[in-house]
């Protein structure tokens, strides 16, 4: 049966329609789907699979996978707004900032939307060599070390901000070995903080660079 041809445009426009549920579109501002907070392999299973990967395929993620990304690695997983990592104080300093073809966004866990930083494409600032090239995003984990109890020191506040992105860290590590992706944490250049315009407070403690990984 011959597909009508109001629905052949409705299929091309929305991009969606004719196609699985991965299929890759054009990330922007806006909303994510709602991510998926259940299902998957098994805690033990992605733990047995968890791996530094540094040779990925180009293929891109698709919005919901992005979103079922950055809420394992940092999403609000109760109704009082608190996370899937732990959080010095319940300092919750740590933003999640995302390097894409399409540009730089944050990601806001509160009403899991991306909210665009930079225009083009910001992959190359990620000081991710060359596999930051080719990966379809880098997460930057950035953290406002203003956000921690007043009295501490500088010093303690870096100590905190650490141990909080190693918590994010790896749950980005472990979504990634559940979902069949690949992950590589690296360190980005001093100056990038101050290159995308972010507070005098604000540290990009570190990056991870993730995508499909390259088939042998």
């Amino acid at each position: 049966m011959r597909m009508p041809l109001g629905m052949i445009s409705l299929c091309i426009t929305l991009g969606l329609a004719c196609s699985g549920p991965e299929t890759p579109v054009v990330i922007g501002e806006g909303p994510l789907p709602a991510p998926r907070t259940s299902g998957g392999a098994s805690l033990r299973d992605a733990l047995a699979r968890r791996q530094t990967i540094r040779e990925f395929d180009t293929r891109k993620l698709s919005p919901q996978m992005l979103s079922d990304l950055l809420w394992a690695a940092y999403g609000a997983n109760r109704e009082d707004g608190k996370r899937t990592a732990p959080s010095a104080f319940d300092a919750r300093s740590i933003d999640i900032y995302i390097a894409l073809r399409e540009g730089m966004f944050r990601y806001d866990a509160d009403t899991r939307a991306l909210h665009r930083v930079r225009d083009g494409d910001a992959r190359p600032l990620t000081g991710g060599q060359d596999f930051a090239l080719i990966a379809p995003a880098t997460l930057l984990y950035v953290s406002d070390l203003s956000r921690y109890p007043k009295g501490q020191s500088e010093e303690e506040r870096v100590k905190w901000s650490r141990i909080d992105t190693g918590f994010i860290g790896q749950n980005v590590y472990l979504f990634c070995a559940a979902e069949g992706l690949g992950c590589v944490a690296h360190a980005v250049n001093d100056s990038l903080a101050a290159r995308l315009g972010m507070e005098p407070t604000q540290r990009v403690v570190l990056a991870a660079t993730v995508g499909y990984p390259k088939k042998p």
